[in-house]
């Protein structure tokens, strides 16, 4: 191995320890509470070498958040990958979602981070630009399925593939934070099972979106 490659080595498994360390400061505090000192002492580094692979504690943050986010990409390729129909591999999608939610709740918590945007001001436009265009790989898995449907008539020709994509995510998003934090609540004074909403409220949608032809593949994989 030459020197810099040797080097460049050196730099990434730095990177990832820095990374490891925010992460653990990260789970325990979120972003508002923690800082860069926590990090930096976690790590076993001074504060001032953060600084010089990370610009900013929020920088830090996207950094352990794309690692969710790269979780639940390996998640749905492996959905998708398995050349399901298109409406049964929107619904393991779906159920994909619910699943990653309940095995990595720190990442998905950390996933909030775009519904603060005064928060972005500290991120590097580098940083950023990473974390869309890794976004955009998962949008467009989704998005193509779906497209993919219409061209197969399964899926209604007269709406967006990436609003249907939208407002899933929305709904998914919005029901699985009350799961985070009032799950019990709703069960014990509304009699609810919040889990079980979230999946009617998957079907539902999924079936506004089909074609009368889409709808008996539906018909056919759930019962509800």
């Amino acid at each position: 191995m030459g020197i810099i490659e040797r080097k460049e080595r050196e730099k990434e498994s730095r990177k990832e320890s820095i990374i490891d360390a925010a992460q653990k400061v990260f789970f325990e505090k979120g972003l508002l509470l923690s800082t860069m000192d926590e990090i930096a002492e976690t790590a076993e580094l001074a504060k001032g070498t953060l600084y010089l692979y990370y610009h900013s504690k929020e920088d830090l943050y996207l950094a352990v958040m794309m690692r969710g986010l790269k979780i639940m990409h390996e998640m749905f390729l492996q959905v998708v990958n398995q050349k399901r129909s298109v409406v049964q591999t929107m619904m393991e999608l779906a159920d994909t979602y619910t699943l990653f939610y309940e095995q990595n709740k720190n990442y998905f918590r950390m996933l909030h981070f775009f519904n603060t945007p005064q928060f972005h001001k500290q991120v590097s436009a580098e940083m950023m630009r990473s974390c869309d265009e890794f976004n955009q790989t998962l949008w467009s898995m989704v998005t193509e399925i779906i497209t993919q449907g219409m061209a197969e008539h399964k899926f209604r020709t007269d709406l967006n593939p990436m609003e249907i994509v939208m407002i899933l995510w929305s709904n998914a998003s919005t029901l699985l934070m009350r799961i985070d934090n009032q799950h019990e609540m709703f069960k014990e004074k509304l009699n609810i099972d919040l889990n079980n909403t979230l999946r009617i409220s998957n079907i539902l949608f999924i079936e506004s979106v089909l074609t009368e032809k889409g709808k008996l593949d539906l018909k056919a994989l759930v019962n509800y």
